[in-house]
């Protein structure tokens, strides 16, 4: 048997270092050729590490949220033949005991797995065990009251209940005249905690703990970067109400004809095509600013980034040329991104290179919202929900349906007017839909 260390592989692009996600096998697991033993991170992308050799496990070289040098080991297998790791007998029999002791049972009382490679922490104050119970005496006669009755407490009895959420009512009491006492009201507290346990009701009990979420992998790369986009640009956000009952009229009309051949349209294809013919006027918009060189690239193709949530975070594929994309051509490629994206299968091309950028709630998308840019790029397109409201129109009360376009961008090359005039010109085009098929 000989021992074989995996080095983390260059994946490419210039990358030195990455981030360790999750491992996929553990120590003292068999893996086969071709097996992913881990996931890891670069800037752009999810990358599987599949193992060239089969062997087993004997240890690893990182916890997940670690950065990981390329060329740095990353795990270490014993395999039949020789290995790739070359060392003295004293040497190699340090890591055969350790791998005798990585393959060994594990008790079933054994020590939790360290902290910093659990994917979540609880800890749990330190509680005192509760005292012995000691005898009570008798309990005495219980009177109950007519309906109607008023109950007969102490003030400090009346505030403690108050303070419970217990209505003194449906408290029985012992004292005189079946006066409430303190007793009473912590016997009845106590039962009606019990019954509540039994019928699965929480009641009111205090909770105890907190939980500690590394913030690693995917969520990491998207709170990095946006802190950078807050703290590298200054935004400003601009929002327009735009009536959008024709748009959505016109869209149910190719729905009807074309859903069954071409697909079903959703309002994003309009909002795109609309976004597409607007940078025509305003290219400012369709443009990356490097704040280092001092230079903004205006780009003459709209290669549209498509914000999507993720189980993982926010995620931002990038369909390419939208400009040359008819409306369900452009309707299939965002569904397929999307699905890659969530899938975690998105190419790292899929998820870099975008000019501009368009994000939405869907029904969740409220009535307005700030947009943080994706740096490097200078405007970001928010699309609202859309909501029946009444208008006047000709002086006649209508309902017409409205929504608003939330939009932020780089205050240090887009003016406000500029940015007015790009929403407006948008706006114009999801009115009349008609002019989105003008060339």
């Amino acid at each position: 048997m000989g021992l074989y260390a995996i080095k983390m592989p260059d994946i490419g692009e210039g990358i030195a270092e990455v981030e360790l996600v999750a491992w996929r096998v553990q120590p003292g697991d068999a893996v086969a050729e071709d097996q992913v033993l881990a996931d890891v991170m670069t800037d752009k992308a999810t990358v599987e590490i599949p193992s060239p050799v089969a062997g087993t496990v004997l240890s690893l070289g990182g916890v997940p949220g670690q950065a990981m040098a390329v060329g740095s080991e990353l795990i270490r297998l014993e395999v039949a033949g020789e290995g790739n790791v070359k060392a003295g007998a004293a040497a190699s029999a340090a890591p055969r005991a350790a791998a005798a002791a990585a393959a060994a049972p594990v008790p079933a009382a054994a020590p939790p797995a360290p902290a910093a490679q659990a994917a979540q922490v609880e800890r749990q104050p330190s509680v005192p065990p509760p005292p012995s119970p000691s005898p009570s005496p008798p309990a005495a006669p219980v009177r109950s009251r007519a309906p109607g009755e008023r109950p007969i407490a102490a003030p400090s009895v009346r505030r403690r209940a108050w303070e419970l959420g217990i209505e003194l009512q449906f408290v029985p009491g012992s004292g005189p005249a079946g006066r409430i006492t303190h007793d009473d009201l912590e016997r009845y507290r106590s039962t009606r905690g019990q019954a509540a346990a039994e019928a699965g009701a929480p009641g009111r009990r205090q909770r105890h703990g907190e939980e500690a979420v590394p913030v690693i992998g995917l969520r990491r790369k998207i709170a990095q970067k946006m802190q950078e986009a807050k703290r590298r640009i200054p935004h400003f956000s601009y929002v327009e109400e735009i009536d959008v009952t024709e748009l959505e009229a016109l869209r149910g009309e190719l729905n009807d004809k074309y859903a069954a051949t071409r697909g079903k349209l959703t309002l994003l294809p309009l909002v795109a095509r609309a976004v597409v013919l607007a940078v025509d006027e305003f290219p400012q918009m369709n443009a990356r600013f490097d704040d280092e060189a001092g230079v903004v690239t205006r780009h003459r193709p709209v290669h549209l980034g498509i914000a999507t949530q993720t189980d993982g975070g926010l995620m931002v594929p990038v369909l390419r040329h939208a400009e040359a994309q008819d409306l369900w051509a452009f309707a299939r490629e965002v569904a397929r991104l999307a699905e890659a994206a969530r899938s975690g299968k998105a190419a790292r091309d899929e998820l870099a290179g975008s000019t501009i950028t368009i994000t939405s709630l869907g029904p969740l998308g409220g009535l307005v919202t700030t947009p943080v840019i994706n740096h490097p790029e200078v405007a970001i397109i928010g699309v609202n929900r859309i909501v029946e409201r009444p208008m006047l129109r000709g002086g006649a009360v209508v309902p017409r349906l409205l929504m608003n376009l939330s939009s932020s961008f780089d205050h240090r090359v887009v003016d406000g007017m500029d940015a007015a005039r790009f929403i407006q010109a948008i706006r114009a085009l999801l009115e009349h839909p008609a002019l989105l098929f003008v060339e």
